[in-house]
Order: C-alpha cells, then sequence, then structure tokens
C-alpha cells in the first residue's frame, strides 16, 4: 500500500488531465492517516536539527484551485513543529505598498531564514495563473507601456516564465531548498466541497460568490496551470502534482516528498561542540550542582 513518489515529480511534458486527482485505490486513507503521524514528528525532528545547523532554509510553495485543501494540509503537516520553525505566508490580492514595487518583491521579503521552514499558501505563481486568467488585473501593476490589456506583449507571460526561474535558481544557489507542490482536485470534487461549505453552517464563512465566477474558469485554469508547470519544473526547483480529491492521502503525499527529499541531506547534523566545552562539562556539571 505505497506509491513511487517519482511518479509525482512533473516532467516538461506534463498533462494534467491525464494525471489522477484519486489515488485511493493505491493507498488507503487510514494508510495515509498513520503514516502522516509518523512523517511529521520526523520531519519536526530535522526541522530542529536543520535550525542549530543553520545552513539551510527550506520554501513549500502550495498551488491549487479553491476548495484544494491547501490550509488543513498546512494544519496538519506541521503540527509536530515548534512554532518558531516554520513560518507560514498566505498571499492575497497585493497591497498598495505591494504593488509599488516589481511582483517578486513581496515574495522575497518573506522568504524563510537558515534553519526554518517558509510556507507559501498560494505563491508567486499567481502572478502567471490569476493574473493571467484576468490579465486586466495586471494594469494595477503600472508597468510601463502596458495601459490596456491589448498592450500585454506577446512574449510577457514566457519573460515571467524567465524571471520564476531565475528567481527560484538563485534561491536554490544560496542553500534554499525549493517544493512545489500543485494539489490536484478534480472539478466533481470541488463542487462537492463547494455544497459542503453552503450546508453546514460554521463553514458558510468560507464560501464567497468569487468562488462560483472562477470555477466557470475551470478550463482556462487548467491551461494555464499546465503551461507555468511545463516552463518552471525544474531539476533545482521541481514541481510535484499532489491527487488532492483525498486530504488525508494528498497530506500525506506531501509529507513523503518532503521526508524523501530532505532525509538525503546528510550534511544536517547538530554542530560539533567546542572541544574546549567538551572536555569542561562535567566540571560545569558539578559547578551547577553545587549551588
Amino acid at each position: 500500500m505505497n506509491m513511487d513518489i517519482k511518479h509525482l515529480k512533473a516532467g516538461k511534458g506534463v498533462q494534467l488531465n491525464r494525471m489522477p486527482t484519486d489515488v485511493s485505490d493505491k493507498i488507503s486513507p487510514d494508510f495515509a492517516q498513520e503514516e502522516l503521524k509518523k512523517l511529521r514528528k520526523k520531519l519536526a525532528k530535522l526541522q530542529d536539527v536543520m535550525y542549530a545547523h543553520n545552513r539551510y532554509a527550506v520554501l513549500v510553495c502550495l498551488q491549487g484551485m479553491d476548495t484544494a485543501g491547501k490550509d488543513s494540509l498546512i494544519r496538519e503537516l506541521f503540527e509536530e513543529f515548534n512554532v518558531r520553525g516554520v513560518e507560514v505566508k498566505s498571499f492575497k490580492t497585493p497591497t498598495s505598498q505591494e504593488l509599488q514595487h516589481d511582483y517578486l518583491w513581496r515574495h522575497y521579503i518573506n522568504l524563510p531564514p537558515k534553519g526554518k521552514f517558509g510556507v507559501f499558501n498560494r505563491t508567486h505563481y499567481e502572478n502567471v495563473l490569476v493574473t493571467r486568467v484576468h490579465p486586466s488585473y495586471l494594469l494595477n501593476e503600472h508597468i510601463p507601456g502596458i495601459t490596456s490589456v491589448k498592450d500585454i506583449p506577446e512574449n510577457f507571460w514566457r519573460q515571467r516564465f524567465s524571471q520564476i526561474n531565475n528567481f527560484e535558481r538563485h534561491l536554490t544557489d544560496n542553500h534554499t531548498i525549493v517544493f512545489k507542490f500543485y494539489l490536484h482536485l478534480s472539478k466533481a470534487e470541488q463542487k462537492n466541497r463547494l455544497l459542503r461549505r453552503l450546508e453546514k453552517e460554521e463553514h458558510n464563512w468560507k464560501f464567497s460568490p468569487g468562488d462560483l465566477a472562477e470555477r466557470k474558469l475551470w478550463g482556462r485554469y487548467m491551461e494555464c496551470y499546465e503551461e507555468a508547470i511545463r516552463e518552471t519544473t525544474k531539476p533545482y526547483a521541481p514541481w510535484y502534482i499532489i491527487p488532492a480529491d483525498n486530504k488525508d492521502i494528498s497530506r500525506y503525499l506531501v509529507a513523503r516528498v518532503l521526508w524523501d527529499t530532505l532525509s538525503k541531506y546528510h550534511d544536517i547534523q547538530y554542530p560539533e561542540l567546542d572541544e574546549t566545552i567538551q572536555e569542561q562539562i562535567q566540571h560545569y556539571k558539578k559547578e551547577l550542582e553545587k549551588e
């Protein structure tokens, strides 16, 4: 009851309509729940060592359509972490201050420091996804030469893919380990989850009429996701396509990818104690015990 995570890694020819959204025939939700409990303990311990080692940062990027399960995945996956060991940032509509800078600025200033995990709930990819589906949003960026949608040059999006690749290359060259997860939800399952938001009074607050408007653009979003993934899945920052129709399974698979990758960094160790201090440990203990 397992799955080779190599099959989750996106290739340059990825076709989302050929990728499963449900793998419960291969992994049972009960198995996924139990394995997640083990993996999140291991990851929390690794982060503790990583903090002491103070050489690497980890950036976890989560993308997916509304209701794909990003928020609950973060809550469940990092449950065992020291709260100071993980920093979560949710990127919503850019503020007026953020729009005074280039579109990557707000992501740069929220990158995790060495020793910590950073989680981007929605990411810099919103700038080649939502903005591409709704190109009028670009006008808020006050880009020279673009005063209407008609002014957007033909190579604009390819340039942004290149800029994002350079951004991630810069991060990985400077010892941030980048993970990118697309939570691959089916349109039918999204419908079920939206209905649950409407049916359960305690979940009503999560629903927005805008969710239905965006749902009507599902096909366009899939086109944009597919091209973005194809253009930006790189050996140094690969995309993983995570089947997301079952939340327990998707959480487990993300944890598996994190653990299987990070556990290969054998240089992440507690720092060696200075020899002088090591030699005097018993002396320090006796000194404290005498108090």
